[in-house]
């Protein structure tokens, strides 16, 4: 029989993110995980439709990835990069060049998507101390960003409903404006790029880069943006001489449509994030990708060498999983697969926007988001969908799903019914609008 986990002692000394060690928030103990279904130590079997955090896009237990990282680690599972490197580095770094936009040809491997964040947001620094110019130190972006929660990615993150409010001056001060307002598929509003074209005017010889995530602001509020503004940005960057940083942590490898977000303006950034999916979920792994512009001036700074080097940077087991997760994307049946979720998606949920309870739905890719009236209770609702027996976490005002590539039909149509079951017992707390202008909030894209 299935050993029982320790909750008590989980409830009494583990942290878990984002929690209270006074108000802990319940957890649920998996045993296993295959295919796109998590099995509880109970023996509950719930249909996964967070990928972990946007991470496992190939489903549990993939038998490739598991047979590559099993290989590299009986033959080199650490060692430092420092003087030294691998087979799976070498190659992972092949991998991520041939497949992003041509201008990128340098690739520093990091832990985590919140170090991505940083090693960019320092490259753009020293990139104009190699250029002269270090009084360009400032960071410029959007509100209702988020960029991960180490300190410098923290201070590129909303400054206003963001997570990170509290820790107040200790956090680098950063310029922002307005998040964009046109939706995806959208042509771009007159005056949407305007407050970014006047604080570029204006404070450009400060201003090291602009970082955003492309079309899809994440854990910010899972807001899709219009195409053009990434278009006109890239623009405005170029003619006021500041760098493009994108943060594709959680966009990249298929997940809006396109094997990149910027793919959908057709640009290209000077600096590039990637996480998450890389390695499909199944070891932590990152890499900030550059141009060969960006890195020379890099070395040509006064250090003379980037000033990062993280213990685990480049580890070959993480290298390896990686390696072998690009493969499988680059078999392209991604491209079907995240269509298919799209169209049933699209098909499932709209009738959802009759929910009293549910302001707006949106859908693109692989992306399916239920935006509520009023912020959610996700205790409540996380206990709910487990009972329907599907993982999907509530967040703020959202309820939204971003499952593995490789559901079934079937899985994923349990998904989205749980959603709608789930939302409809959600009494708003404001008055809805009527049903003839409920209608326009629905947001799908073809």
């Amino acid at each position: 029989m299935r050993n029982l986990l320790d909750f008590d002692f989980d409830s009494a000394h583990i942290w878990h993110p984002y929690t209270s060690m006074t108000r802990s928030l319940p957890v649920f103990g998996v045993h296993s995980a295959k295919g796109c279904e998590l099995e509880l130590v109970d023996g509950r079997k719930l249909i996964d439709g967070t990928s972990s955090w946007w991470a496992c896009v190939h489903g549990y237990a993939h038998p490739e990835i598991l047979s590559a990282m099993e290989k590299q680690l009986h033959q080199l599972s650490h060692v430092m990069f420092g003087g030294i490197t691998h087979k799976p580095a070498i190659e992972l770094c092949k991998k991520l060049i041939t497949m992003t936009c041509e201008p990128l040809t340098k690739v520093f491997l990091c832990d985590s998507g919140s170090i991505a964040v940083e090693v960019a947001i320092k490259m753009a620094l020293q990139y104009w101390q190699g250029q002269d110019k270090p009084q360009k130190q400032r960071i410029l972006t959007v509100k209702k960003g988020y960029h991960g929660d180490t300190f410098g990615a923290m201070s590129v993150c909303d400054p206003e409903g963001g997570m990170h409010t509290m820790f107040g001056d200790t956090v680098t001060k950063q310029s922002f404006v307005p998040a964009p307002q046109t939706a995806f598929g959208k042509t771009l509003q007159a005056d949407d790029l305007t407050a970014m074209r006047n604080t570029l005017s204006t404070h450009h010889n400060d201003i090291a880069a602009v970082i955003i995530e492309p079309i899809m602001q994440g854990a910010g509020g899972m807001r899709f943006y219009s195409a053009e503004y990434l278009t006109g940005l890239r623009a405005l960057c170029d003619k006021f001489n500041v760098l493009l940083i994108l943060d594709e942590i959680a966009t990249g490898f298929g997940r809006t449509g396109k094997l990149f977000a910027y793919e959908h303006a057709n640009i290209t950034p000077d600096i590039l994030c990637l996480g998450k999916a890389l390695t499909g979920g199944y070891i932590s792994l990152a890499a900030t990708l550059c141009t060969d512009e960006v890195a020379h001036g890099i070395s040509q700074s006064p250090a003379g060498v980037f000033m990062h080097g993280p213990t685990f940077m480049g580890n070959p087991l993480a290298c390896a999983a990686a390696c072998a997760s690009l493969d499988l994307i680059n078999r392209n049946e991604w491209q079907s697969q995240v269509a298919a979720i799209e169209q049933q998606m699209r098909t499932e949920l709209k009738d959802a926007i009759e929910i009293p309870s549910v302001k707006e739905v949106r859908i693109l890719g692989a992306i399916g988001v239920l935006e509520m009236h009023e912020p959610v209770n996700t205790a409540a609702l996380q206990q709910q969908f487990v009972d329907l027996g599907v993982w999907i976490r509530p967040f703020s005002h959202l309820i939204y799903i971003m499952p593995p590539y490789v559901i079934s039909a079937m899985q994923l149509s349990q998904l989205t019914q749980a959603m709608k079951q789930v939302a409809a017992t959600i009494a708003p707390q404001s008055k809805p609008q009527n049903i003839s202008n409920k209608s326009k909030q629905l947001i799908s894209h073809g």
